[in-house]
């Protein structure tokens, strides 16, 4: 069988390069994927991650798009005019006539920031329908529920409704419960509408189907236009539910993505051997500074010293006395302090790997990364050692608190990193592969694919009290303006919610 799969591509490299890793993990054992992409972007990076996708086998066409006019997406919705609308459409519609030229038995046509299993095409392909979709859910609103890519009639119809039907509140509500309820529960079912991930035979290609717009149909979307002109040339639309792809559908949900893939990564076999020990553990303290002797560092370090057993520290340039104080507070325990001459700051990704590079050197059992603004609660002194001297678990998750003074945290839309568990302690596997997320900016302060390893939640929490004073937000706004000003790295909201004057604050209360 062979395969096209085909994409017009407007995206953030960010969201791209994890886009198309997830169509490096296709299954490819009974089948021949080739590539067709519409080069729309208007971020060279973005265009450079496509023309460097080359998976081993597979034939790769690039094209370049009009690029007339920008399409708008942010943190609360994505915006689509008219024009681009039919630009897309013309896209796509040419995506058609080369599967049908080429001979292609099936086009898969898939939106840029969806992620989608190994196995996803051949399931498709074993439902032995002529269009399927894939089902995605999404918060087409962040105050909203997840809704599917699939509907039953008319634009957006959620509802099972014959035409002369009237249905009391009530009724209708019933239905919409069931129809989500239906696509939940996983299967192969008869839809109205479908769009973005969606397989269509050979025998579909060639009886019609087109994204053309149908000029006396006011129904918004191409998608719209392609499913009425299928349905009219005597097609039957179908989606599958059985493994939902993960729609990336905001920078907040980038995090998930990233564990999606981890979480396909770690179904293939990994083999290394792991080491544990059961007691006399070692935990060395992971540390980045610069500038910090008149901030934070003195209580980061007097309170860590109660529990770590060692220290690596990379001074990061820093002009004032940070490293003499880290030797004053440290004593008693081995340091090693690194100094750069200039700050790696600006690619943090090489900072990162510094730092992982010299921690690991000084053979650690585990490795406890910290900022030099970030403070555990007291309760870790007492529980360290329950945490670390066992067999079973090799990665400890906590929940970071974005302090906005001396004893409250923000907590509002775009500060919520307290509501998600993130790695602190891992132990250090010397023959795990582990891997970085190669960027610039946000790399993640440890490789990225730990997220493989045992587990576990731990209610310990940690302060962070890198946003609690003015003058640290306002540095931190202009660093961010000066390295990333246009988000491509970060999430534009929040960095320009960094300055609000009345953000949502609650008080901290001691475990």
């Amino acid at each position: 069988m062979k395969v096209l799969i085909a994409s017009p591509v407007y995206q953030k490299p960010q969201i791209l390069q994890l886009f198309l890793e997830s169509l490096t993990t296709l299954n490819k054992a009974n089948v021949h994927f080739d590539y067709l992409f519409y080069d729309d972007n208007s971020d060279q990076e973005s265009s450079k991650l496509l023309h460097a996708f080359k998976p081993e086998g597979s034939r790769v066409d690039i094209i370049d798009g009009s690029k007339e006019e920008a399409y708008l997406c942010d943190q609360r919705s994505h915006y689509w005019k008219e024009d681009l609308i039919w630009k897309v459409a013309g896209y796509k519609n040419d995506m058609i006539q080369q599967a049908i030229n080429k001979q292609y038995d099936y086009l898969f046509l898939i939106d840029s920031d969806l992620l989608i299993y190994p196995h996803t095409i051949d399931d498709l392909m074993s439902a032995k329908k002529d269009v399927i979709s894939n089902i995605f859910w999404t918060k087409w609103q962040p105050d909203q529920p997840k809704l599917p890519n699939v509907w039953l009639s008319g634009v957006y119809g959620l509802i099972d409704k014959k035409r002369e039907e009237t249905l009391s509140n009530e009724e209708s509500l019933k239905r919409y419960r069931a129809f989500i309820q239906k696509l939940a529960t996983p299967g192969i079912y008869e839809v109205g509408g479908l769009g973005a991930c969606t397989l269509i035979s050979r025998k579909a290609l060639l009886s019609g189907v087109s994204f053309q717009e149908i000029e006396n149909l006011s129904y918004w979307g191409e998608d719209r236009h392609f499913c009425v002109r299928a349905k009219a040339l005597g097609l039957k639309l179908f989606v599958d539910t059985r493994n939902p792809a993960y729609h990336i559908y905001r920078e907040s949900d980038i995090e998930g993505a990233r564990v999606f893939l981890e979480q396909l990564n770690s179904k293939k076999k990994c083999t290394f051997t792991r080491y544990y020990k059961e007691n006399k553990n070692k935990v060395v303290l992971s540390m980045i500074i610069k500038n910090e002797a008149s901030r934070y560092l003195k209580q980061v370090l007097m309170h860590a010293k109660k529990y770590i057993d060692e220290a690596v520290i990379i001074d990061d340039g820093s002009e004032d006395n940070s490293v003499a104080l880290c030797h004053e507070i440290l004593e008693g325990i081995p340091v090693h302090i690194i100094k750069n001459s200039e700050s790696k700051f600006n690619n943090e990704i090489n900072l990162r790997k510094q730092q992982w590079d010299e921690t690991i050197k000084v053979n650690p059992d585990w490795i406890l990364s910290l900022d030099a603004d970030e403070i555990f609660e007291e309760a870790i002194v007492h529980q360290i050692k329950q945490l670390i001297n066992q067999k079973a678990i090799d990665v400890y998750y906590f929940r970071l608190y974005d302090f906005w003074n001396e004893d409250h945290y923000r907590d509002d839309q775009y500060w919520r990193a307290h509501k998600s568990y993130r790695p602190f302690l891992i132990r250090y596997q010397k023959d795990f592969p582990y891997k970085w997320l190669e960027q610039p900016q946000h790399c993640g302060r440890l490789p990225y694919n730990i997220h493989v390893l045992p587990s576990a939640k731990s209610q310990l929490r940690l302060k962070h009290y890198g946003w609690a004073k003015y003058e640290d937000r306002l540095f931190k706004y202009n660093r961010y303006m000066a390295l990333d000003p246009d988000a491509k790295y970060g999430w534009k909201e929040q960095y320009e919610s960094i300055l609000d004057d009345e953000p949502k604050l609650t008080k901290w209360k001691e475990m």
